[in-house]
């Protein structure tokens, strides 16, 4: 779900019109429970932007109601609040039976692009917990709420945050944890697994149901083509296939791509143990808990393809035959082709397309692996070259252990840019407006987290402003654009982040 159209009206808490689609599936899809409550809840932080894709008032986010409503301790008028069943692939393994183990459904409510559904992360047990206490921590907490708002920014289609609670209550995690709930917000949270889990249970009828769900109420176009289902599996692998380039174009790492956390709608969802490139490695793990790195930065795509392969694997007794089946998840590597051409060829600012393409994205990959080059600053600062003066590479070229390398490269990128008449300044402007200033690094979430965790939530409202405008020249922050600290580097985040 990306930026788009904003609610022009300003709604109390209880003014929400709560609905809930997906309780009027029968009832083997979910089950219904209320959250439960947050001891003494205060708020972190709310995100205005989200708040008005659904017409709420930015102003609520300090009504008492407000952070009741939202930490799981008071009902909201409407809603009816439910946990849904899916399985899953985790780490190319078949888990079996997974589902909402600390996520609970409200049900749905008017946005300016249609409903939206508002689910709390961390509201308690639930009969998917299997036997986790069904919290979340406040570091992880914070980390989802920053990240589904900058991703946002970004242009990359997310699920939102509208808001994160807290409280003093601890758990257990590898030590105590105060504990938290973030208010997230998308057209569905309908995954990958959740299809693999009635297949997998030989439930044909059910899993039919989903499709059909899926189907009337997100891809309404696809009733009357003659493969409905064929047709879904198409769109939803182009889908992701376009994710994974917008991924990779802005060096983001997922680091737990199992197929439960998959979105049907094209979607980032469940953000874990996350992390912005930094110092280039293709290889980079940013998931602890992932030493094999199947999730690594450069699988991303070749997981994204097989996780559609799961998923039409799930689809097959509705497609019908493996041949319509393999014709759609054909889609997925021209999409993931075509559209990576195209965001590359925006990031270097290049109008068209030439035979040499190629081989300059290939080398220039090569030497920022070589250098480890700060992804996020190289190609910002790219944007800055100027064709005929290389004197002003020096930004730039400091960015470079091997600055030859660096010089011998820019030669053949000046070339391509002098064959199609490129201006400096008109270029200039359309790289940075594709090439961000500002990503949410690591070492900056954790800045905000640790202030957090002494009651001061000033770094997470400061960091989500900064994020919301991310492509813009912000004069007081520069800092949040420069390269990490040293200590940066040693920083980890696993599946328990």
């Amino acid at each position: 779900m990306q930026a788009a159209g904003q609610s022009s009206a300003r709604q109390r808490t209880d003014d929400l019109c709560f609905s809930n689609s997906f309780a009027e599936l029968p009832p083997a899809f979910y089950t219904r429970l209320q959250p439960t409550p947050l001891p003494a809840p205060y708020l972190i932080a709310g995100s205005p932007a989200a708040a008005r894709l659904i017409g709420l008032d930015p102003a609520e986010f300090a009504d008492a109601h407000f952070i009741a409503s939202f930490s799981g301790n008071r009902p909201l008028p409407g809603a009816i609040p439910l946990a849904g069943v899916y399985s899953g692939h985790q780490f190319g393994v078949w888990a079996g039976q997974l589902g909402d183990g600390r996520a609970i459904l409200l049900g749905d409510v008017p946005g300016a692009d249609g409903p939206l559904e508002l689910q709390l992360k961390g509201a308690g047990q639930t009969p998917y917990s299997r036997h986790a206490d069904g919290r979340a921590v406040l570091r992880s907490s914070i980390r989802e709420f920053l990240c589904s708002e900058a991703m946002a920014g970004l242009g990359i289609p997310t699920s939102r945050a509208l808001c994160v609670t807290g409280s003093d209550l601890r758990v257990m995690r590898e030590a105590p944890e105060t504990t938290a709930v973030v208010t997230r917000m998308a057209p569905s949270f309908v995954r990958f697994g959740s299809f693999e889990h009635w297949y997998y249970n030989d439930k044909q009828a059910e899993l039919k149901h989903l499709a059909d769900y899926v189907i009337r109420r997100f891809y309404p176009d696809l009733l009357t083509v003659e493969n409905p289902y064929q047709a879904l599996l198409a769109e939803v692998t182009t889908r992701t296939a376009h994710l994974m380039a917008q991924w990779q174009a802005v060096g983001f790492m997922h680091g737990v791509m199992n197929t439960d956390n998959m979105s049907i709608l094209g979607l980032t969802i469940d953000y874990g143990p996350f992390g912005f490139m930094e110092a280039f490695d293709a290889r980079h793990i940013c998931n602890h808990s992932d030493p094999q790195g199947r999730y690594a930065y450069s699988m991303q795509p070749q997981i994204g393809e097989w996780n559609c392969y799961a998923l039409g694997q799930a689809l097959l007794p509705l497609i019908g035959t493996a041949d319509a089946t393999h014709a759609a998840l054909a889609l997925y590597q021209p999409a993931y082709a075509d559209k990576m051409d195209q965001l590359l060829r925006a990031k270097l600012g290049l109008k068209s397309s030439a035979p040499e393409d190629e081989p300059l994205y290939q080398s220039m990959f090569a030497l920022m692996q070589a250098n480890h080059v700060d992804f996020t600053l190289f190609f910002r600062r790219l944007g800055d070259l100027q064709v005929n003066n290389p004197a002003a590479d020096e930004p730039l070229r400091d960015l470079f252990i091997d600055r030859a390398a660096f010089d011998a490269w820019a030669v053949q990128y000046r070339q391509r840019l002098k064959h199609e008449g490129s201006d400096d300044a008109t270029r200039r402007l359309a790289m940075h407006a594709v090439n961000p200033k500002y990503v949410l690094r690591n070492y900056l979430a954790q800045v905000a987290i640790d202030k957090a965790e002494h009651k001061d939530f000033s770094e997470v409202e400061k960091l989500l402003k900064i994020l919301e405008n991310p492509f813009d020249d912000q004069p007081d922050n520069e800092a949040y654009a420069a390269l990490p600290p040293d200590w940066a580097s040693q920083l980890e985040v696993s599946c328990s982040s």
